[in-house]
């Protein structure tokens, strides 16, 4: 057992509860290196990119790099590359790099810029990202984070977006949950529809100049890796169906997170994991797998066969209250419920921060009130978050303006006047803290794979603030990795792509038609999309806002059986040589059910309970008991397949804090 030596020396985890689940999950461990410059974390960022290697402009073309996703990450990524001289190829599914997923964040996006007298500051804001996540993310990067917002703000206010402004025209702030302090830029309530676009606009600026090929309607499915180094992708056309290697020199993943195996998310239907686990198959890591954001926010479920969640932006939590009755079960209106029996159970119980309370501390209050009886609505499962004051204090017109297409929103999905009646809200799977590993250059365990935005594990630790996804996606785009890809690309200068005859193109290739081929011929009777809704079912019962170690171990069984009926009985319609969109069901919701495993094992390790991740066994009082004497690591797993079984292995990466004291989380 010499791979436990390492582990209990340097990050004092005790392996005792691993082993015991060790047979089942056949795990074993080992150690990573960050590649963090020693010293001071504040100045880490700086140094390391006074270190890094140039490309000449003449020899930038020379160059090939791949980026997959066209949301703020990758949009940035290809945009800036592009402008560089490198030959870009960036790919999306979608039918334009503007319908990413990035349109979707609404509330704002976060910046360390200090201008408001309101005590502001880069250290408050490494201060408040690394408390928020819990300590459990690279502090150094939260340094990053803070001091490339400042650009970013600027940047993307130079490429078009429109930030809301003041009356004498100085970009306008809000808060958000978790601060005390106003940092918060936005677009109204379409702030990431607006960053994206702005972000595509550039983008299409370098399709036109020449340098970035876009490839659209077409989807990543494996990685090539010739000697374990990743040399191109394979793609395949979704319109004719036509599978196609990509070789490159580099290649950027900005695909997003993976909420969607939730079934029920805030996410969009298409929304997938392929890319990111395609990548752990061929050897990456996914790091804190089961640290997954339940947004408070969300709109209800209202019937078992809604297809997704709808998004509410959290920014709603500035000027709404949210309370329940203080009766379980209370049939009355919420306008016939007075002030005397209503519960404003998260200023009563956090009144430092009330009704902005970090996200994971929300939802589980939240889940913690409709348990109790308390939940409103026809169903029971939810909250309400009340605008009344703030519209007799402000009036109609000004909240209008501050949130009027959310107001409409929730209008449209519900039938319900939001400025009339208290709007419902409840949790839903948001956001993955978790992605793939990489270390402080964003490249991942396979040398010349790289990650940015919610694909990457960056950042954000058990728990991310509101508005540090924007944030986040666009330092890594536009000014992490238009630096560190060069850095790696230098020391390529004069190598040869690999052929459509190299026997690592032909093997990833084969790879793509052999699953496909799989898929269609399986012969069964059920549609993916049902295995999908009962995978959602399993994780919101087991590896949801609360987990525990009896359902974690349910849960472990219950997909695996979930994922052999998967393979007997799904239905795979048509042909692998046309548009077949039951195809791409059926391979997405694959990836998910060997995903969710991981997910549950990760959970099921963690003997902790940190930000998101609540195990309910280790709590005080409803309040996440984090063990930093046997937990202070990043968990980076491998995945395998041995004899038709999923094999993990657990790698951990130590994490230290000098800048922010480890200290107990406190929103009181």
């Amino acid at each position: 057992m010499r791979w436990l030596r390492g582990l209990s020396a340097r990050a004092g985890a005790s392996p005792g509860a691993w082993l015991k689940e060790r047979e089942k999950t056949g795990a074993r461990i080992k150690e990573l290196d960050p590649r963090i410059p020693d010293g001071d974390p504040a100045t880490a960022w700086d140094r390391r990119r006074e270190e890094y290697r140039l490309v000449s402009p003449l020899n930038a073309k020379r160059f090939t790099v791949v980026v997959v996703g066209t949301g703020l990450a990758g949009a940035g990524a290809a945009a800036a590359l592009g402008e560089l001289g490198y030959r870009v190829h960036a790919f999306t599914f979608h039918d334009s790099p503007r319908r990413a997923h990035s349109v979707a964040a609404q509330g704002g996006i976060n910046a360390a810029r200090a201008r408001k007298v309101d005590g502001d500051s880069l250290r408050r804001f490494v201060v408040d990202t690394v408390k928020g996540g819990d300590f459990r993310a690279r502090e150094a990067e939260a340094f990053r984070l803070g001091q490339e917002s400042v650009r970013v703000i600027d940047h993307l206010n130079a490429i078009g977006a429109p930030f809301a402004r003041e009356y004498g025209g100085a970009l306008a702030t809000r808060s958000f949950g978790g601060v005390q302090v106003s940092r918060t830029y936005y677009a109204r309530g379409q702030t990431g529809q607006q960053l994206q676009v702005a972000s595509a606009q550039a983008l299409q600026r370098q399709v036109a100049r020449g340098t970035v090929d876009l490839h659209v309607r077409t989807e990543m499915l494996d990685l090539i890796v010739d000697d374990g180094v990743c040399r191109g992708v394979v793609v395949r056309d979704l319109v004719t169906g036509q599978v196609w290697a990509q070789p490159a020199h580099a290649v950027v993943l900005a695909t997003g997170g993976y909420g969607s195996v939730y079934f029920h998310s805030t996410l969009a239907m298409n929304s997938n994991a392929t890319a990111v686990w395609r990548a752990v198959r061929r050897g990456a890591q996914l790091a804190h797998a089961s640290f997954v954001q339940f947004h408070p926010t969300a709109l209800p479920i209202s019937t078992h066969w809604q297809s997704k969640n709808i998004l509410m932006s959290e920014s709603l939590r500035n000027d709404g209250r949210v309370w329940v009755p203080t009766t379980p079960g209370d049939p009355r209106a919420p306008g016939d419920i007075p002030e005397a029996e209503r519960d404003y159970y998260l200023e009563r119980k956090y009144p430092a921060f009330g009704n902005l309370a970090p996200r994971d501390i929300s939802s589980r209050a939240a889940k913690e009130q409709i348990d109790g009886g308390r939940g409103v609505g026809p169903l029971r499962n939810s909250v309400y978050l009340d605008f009344a004051d703030a519209l007799a204090a402000h009036g109609r017109e000004a909240i209008a303006a501050r949130y009027g297409n959310l107001f409409d929103m929730y209008a449209h999905a519900t039938g319900e006047d939001p400025y009339a009646a208290p709007m419902r809200i409840a949790p839903g799977a948001h956001f993955t803290m978790g992605g793939l590993w990489a270390d402080f250059d964003q490249m991942t365990a396979i040398p010349g794979l790289f990650v940015g935005g919610e694909a990457s594990w960056a950042y954000h630790g058990a728990n991310r603030l509101g508005a540090n996804s924007l944030l986040s996606a666009a330092v890594d785009g536009w000014f992490t990795l238009p630096f560190s890809v060069p850095n790696y690309l230098a020391g390529l200068l004069g190598s040869r792509l690999p052929g459509a005859d190299d026997a690592c193109v032909r093997d990833a290739v084969g790879r793509v038609h052999d699953r496909t081929d799989a898929l269609l011929t399986t012969g069964g009777t059920v549609a993916a999309s049902h295995f999908h809704r009962e995978l959602g079912d399993i994780m919101y019962r087991h590896v949801g806002v609360e987990r525990s170690a009896a359902g974690l171990r349910t849960a472990i069984e219950e997909i695996r059986n979930l994922r052999a009926r998967f393979w007997r009985e799904v239905r795979v319609p048509g042909t692998g040589a046309q548009l077949n969109q039951a195809l791409e069901r059926a391979g997405r919701v694959a990836d998910f059910l060997e995903l969710a495993e991981l997910m549950a094992v990760d959970a099921l390790d963690r003997e902790e309970s940190c930000g998101a991740h609540f195990r309910t066994e280790f709590q005080d009082d409803g309040e996440a008991r984090r063990d930093d004497a046997n937990w202070a690591f990043a968990s980076a797993w491998g995945a395998r397949e041995d004899r038709g079984r999923l094999e993990f292995t657990r790698h951990v990466e130590p994490l230290s804090f000098t800048a922010v004291p480890l200290a107990t989380r406190s929103y009181r």
